[in-house]
């Protein structure tokens, strides 16, 4: 498996970061990547401009694996928020934790 990173611009990606990360992204897939991480560490003003570009990566992705690393509460709580949350490798609000029965 051959994972790569992808690392968001901080404070925070803005709307006119979405289409070179996107490209840059389809361009590690493109290269062999098998998996992408995208290192949210410089993150310091996550806003919704922020979950835009997620949310366009993740269409990028195409259901190939893309997880998101480095993300501190303030970004995970957004992330959670606005139903992203898998990006962390964390269950969703419809997915139960394993061992929880609903």
């Amino acid at each position: 498996m051959t994972t790569r990173r992808l690392v968001l611009p901080g404070p925070g990606p803005t709307g006119h970061d979405t289409a070179r990360l996107c490209a840059r992204l389809a361009r590690l897939y493109e290269g062999g990547a098998t998996a992408v991480e995208c290192d949210a560490g410089a993150v310091t003003a996550p806003d919704l401009a922020a979950v835009e570009v997620l949310a366009r990566l993740r269409l990028t992705a195409r259901g190939r694996p893309l997880r998101g690393t480095g993300a501190g509460p303030p970004r995970r709580a957004l992330l959670h928020l606005v139903g992203l949350v898998e990006l962390l490798g964390e269950p969703g609000e419809r997915e139960p934790p394993d061992g929880v029965q609903e």
